[in-house]
């Protein structure tokens, strides 16, 4: 089709005929005559020349954090030869490479790579790969879109923190007076379960699944202390602004890491019906991922949400709540299901004297208040120093 300056000739080319119709000027219609032709040329030439092409596209890595950058590899090759190419790949809201060649030869790769800037956190879409080539007088152009869409996840970024929780204590179900930890829970056979999505499927118990047809994961005994349940409240009330959400997104992917890293097998709600169990890295991912694309809500009851998490029997060292500005709702949830764990901790983004967060301080809880804008890092070591316990995990 015409570019820019191709419908820019047509115009003056319908100028000239006009201006010829007026004067009787003949080298107007000559001059109009030749612009006519070279904009016919130019779209005969570019719906000829232009050749079937095949992109291929890698994303290193395809999983980042937030303000880490990712590098994208485009690949194209072609079977006969073209000239003055260009490439235009684009990252879904992040930006848009483009690369122009002069000439691609046949089964010559052209290479191109590009750095993208990933922030905020999410899920990306990447491509497909806008290939057009143009005439030789720039008049017409002629393209196609091609190659897979890849996607760019970009995670939450992940303030590090120091410090376990003091979960010693005893499983009224396990004999199990000693603090152990494992991720991947312990050797004993224990029972099976539904598949829940994060699941190990090198845990999927193949012959009760076809007997049942569905998918069952065989548990192993887990130690009581080595479980957490982290609790992400996203009911948009409980935070003063947009930022204080964001931050307390960062908050919880950072205590999940942490938890993660030293041997704990917690689970992850952000309020969907099913938590996300975190007991393998396809666990963490899944959960990462999830985090990645939480938003928050207005219609949330968090009071009977988190009741549903207790009849699913959740239970065991540490439970962490990650909220904005602690209210009556989230004593409620405290008093539902905090007495299934040996040690809660409340983090805040509010730093703001509290009666709330007071009332949790008085009653035992844990609490980290950390302001938006800062790393949690700072206020989790000052907390951790007063009231748990940096030994290391046994």
């Amino acid at each position: 089709m015409p570019t820019i300056r191709g419908w820019s000739a047509l115009g003056s080319a319908a100028a000239l005929i006009v201006l010829w119709a007026a004067f009787g000027e003949e080298m107007l219609l000559a001059a109009a005559v030749v612009l006519l032709f070279a904009l016919g040329f130019g779209m005969w030439y570019v719906r000829r020349s232009t050749p079937t092409v095949a992109v291929s596209r890698s994303v290193a890595p395809q999983q980042v954090r937030d303000g880490d950058r990712a590098i994208v590899t485009v690949t194209l090759t072609t079977r006969r030869p073209m000239s003055r190419a260009h490439i235009t790949d684009v990252v879904e809201s992040l930006g848009t490479a483009d690369f122009v060649a002069d000439r691609v030869l046949p089964n010559d790769p052209l290479i191109g790579r590009y750095e993208v800037m990933c922030r905020p956190r999410g899920i990306y879409r990447v491509g497909p790969t806008s290939v057009r080539t143009r005439g030789p007088f720039g008049l017409a152009d002629a393209g196609t879109e091609t190659g897979r869409i890849d996607r760019l996840v970009v995670y939450p970024a992940i303030d590090a923190l120091e410090g376990l929780p003091l979960v010693r204590g005893q499983d009224p179900n396990v004999a199990s007076a000693r603090n152990r930890f494992s991720q991947v829970g312990g050797e004993d056979f224990f029972t099976l379960r539904s598949y829940q999505h994060g699941d190990d499927l090198r845990k999927v118990h193949w012959p009760s699944s076809a007997k049942r047809d569905e998918l069952m994961i065989r548990q192993l005994e887990m130690p009581w202390q080595s479980r957490a349940l982290v609790v992400l409240d996203p009911h948009l009330d409980s935070y003063p602004t947009l930022d204080d959400f964001e931050h307390a997104v960062r908050g919880a992917a950072s205590i999940l890491h942490h938890l993660f890293e030293e041997g704990f097998s917690p689970s992850l709600w952000t309020g969907k019906i099913t938590p996300i169990v975190v007991a393998s890295i396809d666990g963490y991912n899944t959960a990462m991922e999830d985090l990645a694309t939480v938003t928050p809500s207005q219609h949330l009851d968090l009071r009977h949400a988190t009741n549903r998490l207790r009849q699913r029997g959740l239970a065991g060292g540490a439970l962490i709540l990650v909220t904005g500005t602690p209210n009556e709702n989230h004593i409620a949830v405290w008093r539902a299901i905090g007495r299934d764990y040996t040690r809660t901790v409340v983090m805040a983004t509010d730093t703001q004297p509290n009666e709330n967060l007071s009332r949790f301080t008085n009653a035992g809880v844990v609490t980290v208040a950390s302001a938006r804008g800062t790393r949690w890092t700072a206020a989790w070591s000052e907390t951790m120093e007063k009231a748990w316990s940096t030994a290391t995990p046994l």
